[in-house]
């Protein structure tokens, strides 16, 4: 994970767990921790679903990934999903970690996990850590690299793979929409807009899927590990979860929901957690433009992967909104995820002329 040490934490106490089971587990599958004893523990900050851990071994760091506690979407935090996905992937893509052990058993810790190497470099965060810098030309290398290489990860042959069972077949875009609009009035809350029309928009507004492809599912720079000591490059991707195989267009436009630029407004500006606001980043439309050109693809409506992009990212928010609201967590990085949403919800119905 990342070199950034503000992204460490002490463990909150509702996410703690045992972690001398998680040790007694492990050790047989690592050869290197034969006679060690179990490790320090630590909480990443960053991410919003799935709870990650450092397993401070000493001279060695692992990485531990499992569900949050309440609710959860039935198709969430499918821990088998993810490591399935970076097993076969990391023999086609090299930024991909290793696992070190899956367990399926709830009865180690309460839920499945699993263990992973830890992957070195720097994640930002809407800050730049402390003594990085990235001046304009790097900052416009980084974004156009961050975006060759998700057109890369979508130009992979899903059946050569082996991931092509992960879809569904034809009807992708209609999935997603209807999907997502039912987990918004799932988790929908007295203080958030409905969005009725927009979702009636999306519906009507659906366009023909361009082709099946590997899709990463929450592509944002904090899903980065980079090495910034010269030309950025990328040394890993993190938050497997939500891949899946369907239309390219739209991982692009939702991963562009997150891409805030300096001449956005204000609002818009306070949602986004990535420094995409620096000078010399690359603008959403030079970055559609890149990828089409390395894809070799098409759009004839981008609006309607922006919109879609837009109230993804919304529902996302509201959801982790309302387990904040419940008091199934209370990390205080969800206090304002209601006004989130809200943003998302009214650029997006701005987007669609709902407005």
């Amino acid at each position: 994970m990342s070199e950034n040490a503000t992204r460490v934490r002490d463990v909150r106490p509702e996410d703690a767990f045992d972690v001398e089971a998680v040790h007694a587990w492990l050790a047989p599958r690592v050869p290197a921790l034969d006679g060690r004893p179990s490790p320090q523990v630590r909480q990443f900050s960053g991410g919003a679903s799935n709870l990650t851990y450092l397993l401070d071994y000493g001279d060695l760091d692992l990485v531990l990934r499992r569900p949050p506690h309440g609710h959860k979407a039935a198709s969430a935090h499918d821990m088998g999903r993810e490591v399935r996905v970076q097993q076969r992937l990391r023999l086609h893509l090299d930024v991909v970690a290793e696992i070190h052990g899956f367990c399926e058993d709830p009865s180690v810790i309460g839920s499945e996990f699993y263990v992973m190497e830890r992957l070195r470099g720097t994640i930002l965060g809407r800050k730049l850590p402390e003594g990085v810098e990235l001046p304009p030309e790097q900052a416009r290398v980084l974004g156009a690299t961050a975006y060759d290489t998700l057109a890369d990860l979508h130009s992979i042959d899903v059946d050569q793979a082996g991931l092509a069972d992960l879809g569904r077949g034809p009807g992708y875009v209609r999935r997603q929409v209807e999907g997502w609009s039912r987990r918004f009035r799932d988790a929908l809350t007295d203080d958030v807009p409905p969005a009725g029309e927009l979702m009636a928009w999306l519906a009507e507004h659906q366009p023909q899927e361009v082709r099946a492809s590997l899709l990463h599912g929450d592509w944002k720079l904090d899903n980065l590990v980079l090495d910034l000591s010269g030309t950025p490059r990328i040394t890993g991707v993190l938050d497997w979860e939500m891949a899946t195989v369907g239309d390219p267009l739209m991982d692009l436009g939702a991963s562009l929901a997150y891409w805030v630029t300096a001449d956005d407004d204000e609002e818009f500006g306070l949602v986004s957690d990535q420094p995409s606001i620096l000078p010399g980043m690359p603008t959403r439309e030079e970055l559609v433009e890149r990828y089409l050109a390395r894809t070799g693809l098409r759009t004839g409506n981008w609006t309607f992967y922006e919109v879609f992009g837009l109230f993804r990212l919304a529902v996302i928010i509201q959801q982790i909104w309302a387990r904040y609201r419940s008091g199934h967590t209370t990390n205080p990085r969800f206090a304002n995820f209601g006004f989130a949403a809200a943003v998302l919800l009214e650029r997006a119905e701005r987007l669609a002329g709902c407005r």
